[in-house]
């Protein structure tokens, strides 16, 4: 009978491990294929609107080969007020956008990542846009 114990423990161990990799929270992606578009959402934010006037935003991105949509997209997020970068939000590295104390107004979320391409426009502009990257963005109100 001892030395089934073991073994119990071995296959308990062994689910754990295969429970664990089947469920894991990373994020999707594509290796092979052309990223040709990004969306955020929620398409449309106010702040006052969400707990803590923190806005959870989700990147897609949609590539030419499967798998054809990544949600969420790994992506490097940003925010600009009037076309021009701002401190007036902060945006975290997974999304996560509040109004700095003060911010007023209408501000552009975006989030970018490398579009996959061989050749690419030298021109990288404001806010995240232009060069070897597809961007997408979407609006945030602040109180």
């Amino acid at each position: 009978m001892k030395s089934c114990l073991p073994f119990s423990c071995f296959l308990l161990i062994l689910a754990g491990a295969i429970a664990l990799a089947c469920g894991s929270p990373s994020a999707p992606r594509n290796m092979s294929g052309l990223l040709e578009l990004v969306t955020i959402s929620p398409a449309v934010a106010d702040a006052q609107n969400y707990p803590d006037g923190q806005v959870q935003f989700t990147a897609t991105g949609y590539y030419s080969t499967p798998p054809f949509q990544v949600t969420p997209l790994l992506a490097t997020w940003g925010a600009c007020y009037q076309d021009a970068p701002t401190n007036g939000v902060s945006v975290s590295a997974n999304g996560l956008a509040r109004c700095v104390a003060g911010a007023a107004g209408t501000y552009t979320v975006w989030a970018w990542a490398p579009s996959n391409a061989a050749v690419c426009p030298t021109f990288v502009g404001l806010c995240g846009t232009g060069g070897c990257q597809v961007t997408g963005a979407t609006l945030l109100t602040c109180p």
